[in-house]
């Protein structure tokens, strides 16, 4: 399993919500290009990206991350406002190794077929997109979780593999910003009901201990912000973690 490290960016400035709540916003003095030459020097190649203005349609984020986002050699996982087939192929033009699809995906009946026939094709699928599955008590939310969807959870997770996605990004909202410890539950469910997705867990990690627990769960990777910024998690210990993860596979 590896540790992605996560930036949340409002305003332009890294921060992180509360159960992604908007009132309840952290911010770090601390830039995102900062963060990403901190992740670069202790030999961090992969980081994740949220634009939380686009999540909420604001995109006057857009072309500062774009800017940071072409400078740096980091693979970049990015997600917050994507609402096109046009503005994925513009993220991956930019040098987005992987995009991040929510609330279109569940608002859109289409998109995701769309998707898999314009951009990717089947086989390519988890390779380029990855579907954001946001679950608050097994109820999927969309819209910077302001709004529910009465697609039930392993319908639409069902559905998106029969479409050729199979790499999903699930955050435990309960969990999301409290370093309370991971959904290890939720994601097991998910596990048991569709052993071969590949999973990126996200919410609620505030110890190298719940990394431990994720990893005996076999996810395939897990996103870590605050946990980080709050001092709960070194970088040094991701990238050790990191490096025994790559010897190991």
């Amino acid at each position: 399993m590896y540790i992605i490290p996560a930036i949340d960016i409002l305003n332009k400035k890294v921060v992180r919500l509360r159960e992604g709540d908007y009132e309840q916003v952290t911010e770090y003095d601390v830039t995102l290009e900062e963060m990403i030459e901190q992740y670069q020097s202790y030999g961090t190649d992969m980081i994740h990206i949220i634009d939380l203005n686009g999540a909420r349609n604001d995109f006057s984020n857009q072309q500062y991350l774009f800017d940071v986002i072409r400078k740096t050699d980091m693979k970049v996982q990015y997600g917050g406002g994507i609402r096109s087939i046009d503005k994925v192929k513009e993220l991956i033009d930019a040098g987005v190794f992987r995009v991040i699809v929510g609330t279109q995906a569940i608002t859109n009946p289409n998109f995701l077929t769309s998707l898999a026939q314009e951009i990717c094709g089947k086989d390519k699928c988890s390779d380029q997109v990855i579907v954001a599955i946001d679950v608050l008590d097994e109820v999927i939310k969309y819209s910077g979780w302001m709004e529910s969807s009465p697609i039930k959870l392993m319908d639409y997770v069902d559905k998106c593999l029969q479409l050729g996605f199979f790499r999903f990004l699930c955050t435990d909202i309960n969990k999301d910003g409290k370093l309370g410890g991971a959904g290890v539950d939720l994601y097991q469910k998910l596990l048991d009901h569709s052993p071969f997705i590949k999973l990126i867990a996200s919410g609620g990690v505030s110890s190298m201990k719940d990394i431990i627990q994720l990893s005996k769960i076999k996810v395939e990777s897990c996103v870590v912000g605050k946990a980080i910024y709050e001092g709960k998690i070194t970088i040094e210990e991701i990238k050790n973690w990191n490096l025994k993860s790559l010897i190991s596979i």
